[in-house]
């Protein structure tokens, strides 16, 4: 995924993918699990979940959305590229996706995942997923590039603070006084301590506390599948919840899953139901404030980053004390060795 001298001709959409029917979760999630030390157990309880909603994930579908967003939005703004998606776990699977594209005559992509945060599992682990498609394909696949990680992009943060006034207004909350718990999908410290997820993360909730007004805010996470013995980040939504309400009554909160740029799966269950009955069952009024989903800041968000890429003269525009993120990982940028603990 070097840069070439061969001009762009393509975009690729990188996501996660999703069951779209019964039949497909548990090969789904064996696809997601394999290789990891996940207990059966725990993937049995994730059927569950899926199966709870019909077996369908909404990130495919969500995906679709944003997939016709981004065209009408480069047909708009002159950008000539055609629009290609593919996943890591269901299909459009990453080969068949550059199979298609290559076809097309397709031979350099830029492409933006659909993860704000720099992780293994959420950019390195998709470039080696990209990687080992192209050797499928063989030597006429197309290269493919990323853009810089957005986390702290102006249109994010500007569209995850008024998708958090939006979610006071529900509920007729001040965010002056009332709790804000940013949520994010745990990983192992074993991750965690060899990327920048943590420290992008509380930047991103900090720009978006700050541009929101909310003076009350904390980095929380979600949707941890590892054995009980292999630590994760920490706290869990709902154990924050029940420990902050314990110690004083919360009355109201908010929860906004800025980890997850769309509202599925895991924000469904891990928060609309889970930390919404937990919220009901203490008297909490809560508010689960909106994802980026297709808003049309995020989607010129995603339109800048790929005009910085592709020759044209756009500032590359970050706000905060981090700067714009770098364009090309370094070889050694997230890398994940398992293990059970955190280096002391």
């Amino acid at each position: 995924m070097s840069e070439t001298s061969t001009p762009y001709d393509s975009f690729l959409l990188v996501s996660f993918g999703g069951p779209e029917g019964p039949e497909d979760v548990i090969p789904f999630l064996e696809n997601v699990l394999r290789g990891k030390n996940v207990p059966r157990e725990r993937m049995m309880e994730v059927v569950e979940h899926y199966q709870h909603f019909g077996g369908v994930s909404p990130i495919n579908e969500q995906n679709r959305q944003l997939l016709s967003a981004i065209k009408q939005d480069f047909a708009a703004n002159g950008i000539e590229l055609p629009v290609y998606w593919g996943n890591r776990n269901w299909t459009p699977y990453f080969d068949e996706t550059l199979r298609q594209m290559r076809d097309d005559g397709c031979k350099r992509a830029i492409a933006f995942f659909t993860s704000m945060f720099s992780s293994y599992s959420g950019c390195r682990q998709y470039r080696e997923n990209i990687a080992a498609a192209q050797q499928a394909v063989g030597e006429d696949a197309p290269a493919v590039e990323k853009v810089r990680m957005g986390f702290n992009h102006p249109l994010f943060i500007e569209t995850l603070a008024d998708n958090l006034r939006g979610a006071a207004k529900s509920i007729d909350a001040d965010l002056v006084s009332t709790q804000v718990l940013f949520t994010a999908h745990s990983i192992p410290f074993s991750m965690s301590d060899h990327c920048d997820y943590e420290r992008q993360l509380n930047e991103a909730c900090r720009l978006v506390a700050d541009m929101a007004g909310a003076d009350h805010w904390r980095l929380v996470y979600q949707s941890r599948s590892g054995p009980p013995q292999q630590p994760w980040l920490e706290p869990d939504v709902c154990d924050a919840i029940a420990e902050m309400d314990d110690a004083s009554p919360l009355g109201s909160t908010i929860v906004m899953p800025i980890g997850f740029v769309s509202d599925h799966m895991e924000v469904l269950f891990d928060l609309d139901e889970e930390a919404a009955e937990l919220c009901q069952s203490r008297g909490i009024k809560m508010a689960r404030a909106a994802t980026a989903g297709v808003s049309p800041k995020f989607v010129t968000m995603i339109r800048e980053l790929v005009q910085e890429r592709i020759g044209q003269d756009v500032a590359r525009r970050a706000v905060g004390e981090l700067g714009p993120w770098h364009d090309i990982c370094p070889t050694d940028c997230c890398l994940y060795t398992p293990s059970r603990g955190r280096p002391q």
